[in-house]
């Protein structure tokens, strides 16, 4: 059995992946053996020219080429694609897409996912397999979809799927704090093949009688569980490793179909221009510059806020003068990153540009929280106006802080919009925990961005 997790679109190891399991299924049909082939959710990374050009569709046809026996959905298919593109995302899978806790927002359950699959191995020996996907309630909701909390109606399933099989594996995307709760709390779950925490766990970890297993991410490591079974008393024993997908050598053919689908990807992009800019616009990631300027004031108005705010770190590259294509803006901003409008108190704002302005903060390096730049950069704003000072001791300080002409109160609640990146991660606390937010979706900032520039007076 082999497992793959949180690819991302990192197309970069899937000729080696295409040729090691090609491969090794060749090898198991030799001997008469059965092979299970499942993915756990995140395959799809909209950040990728590929995934961006084909809303995905294209990464379902290279699970389709490996011949997965199932998959779960993680929180990219989820959440970012809109309604439509993710109802349609798996109408040529020729899998089964495994999600027991998603839903249309009437209680039904969408046509293409089914909440498990019993697997015959043998006559005498079935396997069934559960699928469940990260509890985000707001965003799934937002796009016209329900997620359930998972936990809660999983331990009802399992003790089904139980009634009907020998052994039951769940393809949970929840992270692996959930999981090691499962393991604990649900019986009846036999075997966890993980994602969403891009946990590596080279041989496996046993909790009770429950086998938990990690493939990392990005496809650079494929999981194997191997399992030997006694028909006889219907018993088994499993042994998890991973493979590191650098050991094998790339599948030609492979590579050849993933570089013609860029070119073509590409082409699309390029070929859907958005505006023509008479004058270049300069970016610089540690002081502020037209460029991130203009994506704060995008924020401000796509939000109706009184403030913008966003880090210049989110564009990658300056715009030169000349035709805008979705090509040019996908480089730029290839986040799957949506707007936000936060409702924050005058202290806890001036609290969050005094952080934001500190060289930790600007010089920070991450990945995650959707983010695909390389650093945080200079905190850009629309509706913020103040002075620097340097002390004597060399540092700088704010002085004189106004907001749209006005000088900061510290107890009004202002309305900023800003990234969704924000309120996930702990990078401001007070954005994290503000009680107030609104998300904008499907929009990436991308798009906010093709729609300032093809607008602008």
């Amino acid at each position: 059995m082999y497992h793959t997790n949180d690819v991302h679109s990192h197309f970069e190891y899937w000729p080696r992946i295409s040729y090691f399991l090609s491969e090794q299924r060749q090898k198991h049909q030799q001997r008469n053996e059965a092979m299970l082939l499942f993915d756990i959710g995140d395959f799809i990374d909209r950040f990728h020219p590929i995934t961006e050009a084909t809303k995905g569709k294209a990464n379902v046809d290279l699970l389709n080429a490996l011949q997965y026996d199932a998959v779960t959905i993680g929180n990219n298919e989820g959440i970012t694609l809109d309604y439509e593109d993710l109802n349609t995302l798996y109408e040529n899978a020729r899998f089964p897409v495994l999600v027991a806790n998603l839903f249309h927002k009437d209680g039904t359950r969408p046509s293409w996912v089914r909440p498990y699959s019993i697997i015959p191995i043998s006559d005498a020996f079935r396997i069934g397999v559960i699928g469940v996907t990260a509890y985000f309630a707001e965003s799934y909701e937002l796009l016209g979809w329900k997620v359930a909390p998972p936990l809660e109606m999983l331990e009802s399933i399992a003790a089904e799927v139980k009634k009907q099989a020998d052994l039951v594996i769940l393809l949970s995307h929840l992270g692996i704090h959930e999981d090691e709760k499962i393991a604990q709390t649900m019986l009846d779950i036999d075997i966890i093949l993980g994602g969403h925490t891009h946990h590596l766990f080279p041989e496996g970890k046993r909790i009770h009688d429950t086998l938990l297993c990690g493939a990392g991410k990005y496809g650079k490591y494929i999981g194997v569980v191997k399992l030997e079974i006694e028909e006889s008393d219907r018993t088994y024993e499993a042994l998890a490793t991973v493979v590191d997908a650098e050991s094998f050598p790339n599948s030609e053919r492979m590579q050849r179909t993933l570089s013609i689908w860029e070119q073509q990807s590409l082409a699309k992009l390029e070929a859907e221009q958005i505006v023509e800019l008479k004058e270049d616009l300069p970016l610089q990631w540690f002081s502020p510059s037209p460029f991130a300027k203009l994506l704060a004031s995008a924020l401000k108005e796509w939000c109706d806020a009184e403030i913008g705010m966003v880090n210049a770190g989110v564009l990658l590259e300056p715009l030169p003068k000349g035709i805008v294509t979705r090509k040019d803006l996908h480089r730029i901003c290839p986040h799957p990153i949506n707007p936000c409008k936060v409702q924050l108190r005058g202290a806890e704002l001036k609290e969050i540009i005094l952080q934001a302005n500190t060289d930790r903060m600007k010089y920070l390096q991450f990945k995650g929280f959707g983010f695909r730049g390389k650093v945080m950069g200079q905190m850009v704003y629309d509706g913020v106006e103040f002075e620097m000072e340097r002390e004597e001791d060399g540092a700088e300080y704010i002085r004189h802080m106004t907001i749209n002409g006005e000088p900061l109160n510290p107890e009004q609640l202002y309305e900023v919009a800003t990234i969704d990146m924000f309120t996930i991660g702990n990078f401001y606390p007070q954005i994290q925990h503000a009680p107030n937010k609104k998300y904008y979706m499907p929009e990436f900032l991308r798009d906010v961005l093709a729609w300032k520039l093809a607008n602008q007076k």
